[in-house]
């Protein structure tokens, strides 16, 4: 026998059996998952570390008398009182009333005020024609005009929603005009070059490399919609977490107003990563960031 065959028999006897000479062992699917999780936990982890660092500061300095627990609770006291509030109902009330005036709002903006922005950004006449009404609208605060929206709206629904329009309107506007007047004029150019019509240089062009922006301008909209939402549930509501906050506060339930205060935490982190989410799906074309 020459030594090549020797090789050969060597071979398939080291090989396992079913499988084709010279196949490396795959690792199995659960392995592969486990080994995927552990990665995913650990940068959790490593991303948590300076919150963990901090609820546990939270919960050590009240205890240790460094700070006073009647103004500041430790952090298990005020999920303790958070899940009283849940077993009595009145948690869902107030974050289904929050949620309700939060979203109506903010969705009203985005279908309003986007196709604006992209009108005002792409015509410039329009643009010179509403500028300066623009420029004193956003430069009112939303909080100076609740006393108006309340006196024209009443303390209804209505109001409330309203002045979330108002206060998502100017971030959402003026990033989508930022968005379509910073387009590179060297991909109009080219698009006109190749006879593309003003519907579909809008569409393929103007549209796609503005969205970066205009997600920028629905972020921060989300956040002023929590804001001015708290502050007009303040006033005038018998619901939300707005009024679960101040209504603890003149009862002197200050657990309950903390946890209040974490809830509208909670929504707000909610939101944004809904919103981060739907820009990388809406812009899967665009390169990720080298790491």
């Amino acid at each position: 026998m020459s030594s090549l065959e020797v090789l050969s028999v060597l071979e398939l006897a080291q090989a396992r059996p079913g499988s084709p000479v010279g196949a490396e062992a795959q690792p199995s699917p659960v392995l592969s998952f486990v080994r995927q999780a552990l990665r995913s936990l650990g940068a959790f982890g490593q991303r948590s570390l300076l919150l963990v660092a901090l609820l546990s500061l939270w919960e050590a300095a009240p205890r240790l008398g460094l700070i006073d627990a009647v103004f500041l609770p430790p952090f298990s006291e005020v999920i303790a009182a958070g899940w009283q509030l849940a077993q009595t109902g009145e948690l869902y009330d107030d974050v289904a009333a929050s949620l309700l005036r939060a979203l109506s709002g903010f969705l009203i903006a985005v279908v309003l005020i986007v196709p604006l922005g992209l009108a005002v950004g792409w015509y410039a006449r329009l643009g010179n024609l509403l500028n300066q009404f623009i420029e004193i609208c956003r430069n009112t605060a939303p909080l100076a005009l609740l006393p108006v929206f309340i006196l024209l709206l009443g303390i209804g629904e209505l109001s409330k929603i309203t002045m979330v329009v108002y206060s998502c309107a100017w971030p959402l506007l003026l990033n989508t005009i930022a968005a379509v007047k910073q387009v590179d004029p060297l991909l109009i150019k080219s698009a006109r070059t190749m006879g593309a019509t003003p519907q579909q240089l809008f569409r393929k062009v103007i549209l796609p490399a503005s969205l970066p922006t205009i997600f920028v301008g629905i972020r921060l909209a989300s956040a002023s919609a929590m804001l001015v939402l708290v502050a007009s549930e303040m006033v005038g509501a018998k619901a939300g977490l707005g009024y679960l906050i101040i209504n603890s506060q003149y009862s002197f339930l200050i657990p309950q107003m903390y946890f209040g205060i974490l809830g509208i935490t909670v929504i707000g982190l909610t939101f944004n990563a809904i919103l981060e989410a739907l820009e990388r799906r809406f812009m899967r074309w665009k390169a990720p960031a080298a790491t």
